[in-house]
């Protein structure tokens, strides 16, 4: 085995799940790419914050101080934190609400990446690492609004957070046409939903949506490794 080799076999990716329900598409993609990363060599933290049963929600405890960037936070927290700082790549899976993360996503950057951790110092804590953002939408893949949400995300993810604390690298994957029934406007800005997609059909839409997100995966591991 080589150097290389016992290098990458000793690299951590945390697989950070954003959905409400195990048996969602979210998870299994979440899932998906855990395996991929394994077979890549990577050890694998698997995150599931509504399983683990954590509290978007801000506390006093969690609170920034903005006059002690050393201050100490809530247990949780530093746990979540001491997660994030062993692992050499970040990918979050979650559903696109509104073209942004949901709530249990969004809560988990504004308690766990906080003030004197994730920003606030001249050399960040996370520099060097990288994110991938997995978002599942259940837009039409040719709805104009894709183009919209991908900026949005883009701005969101990679310039407002990722950028904002220091990685070395970010990327937004977004896949549409992630809903058994899609969602469209019309030219007059109705909202239109297709019927539920069945048989051969389904199973095209959703092997295609696996297809993508493994291609997203892999180019992302295939960027580390010529930026490294």
């Amino acid at each position: 085995m080589s150097h290389n080799d016992i290098a990458q076999q000793s690299r951590t990716a945390l697989i950070v799940v954003a959905h409400h329900r195990s048996d969602s598409l979210t998870a299994h993609l979440a899932r998906r790419a855990a395996r991929q990363l394994e077979a890549a060599g990577y050890r694998i933290d698997l995150l599931d914050l509504h399983a683990e049963g954590f509290d978007p929600r801000m506390t006093v405890a969690d609170q920034p101080d903005w006059g002690n960037r050393e201050k100490s936070y809530s247990p949780e927290v530093h746990h979540h934190m001491d997660r994030i700082l062993a692992a050499d790549i970040v990918i979050a899976v979650f559903p696109v609400y509104w073209a942004s993360v949901p709530a249990l996503l969004k809560g988990w950057i504004d308690r766990v990446w906080n003030y004197g951790f994730a920003y606030g110092r001249s050399k960040p804590r996370l520099a060097g690492k990288r994110m991938l953002w997995l978002g599942l939408g259940g837009v039409a893949a040719g709805d104009p609004v894709v183009d919209f949400m991908q900026q949005a995300l883009d701005g969101q993810l990679n310039m407002g957070i990722a950028y904002y604390c220091g990685f070395s690298h970010s990327t937004v994957a977004l896949l549409p046409d992630a809903e058994e029934r899609r969602q469209r406007l019309d030219a007059d800005g109705r909202l239109l939903i297709d019927a539920a997609t069945v048989g051969a059909e389904r199973e095209a839409q959703y092997a295609e949506l696996e297809r993508r997100a493994d291609e997203f995966v892999a180019n992302f591991l295939a960027a580390e490794a010529v930026s490294a």
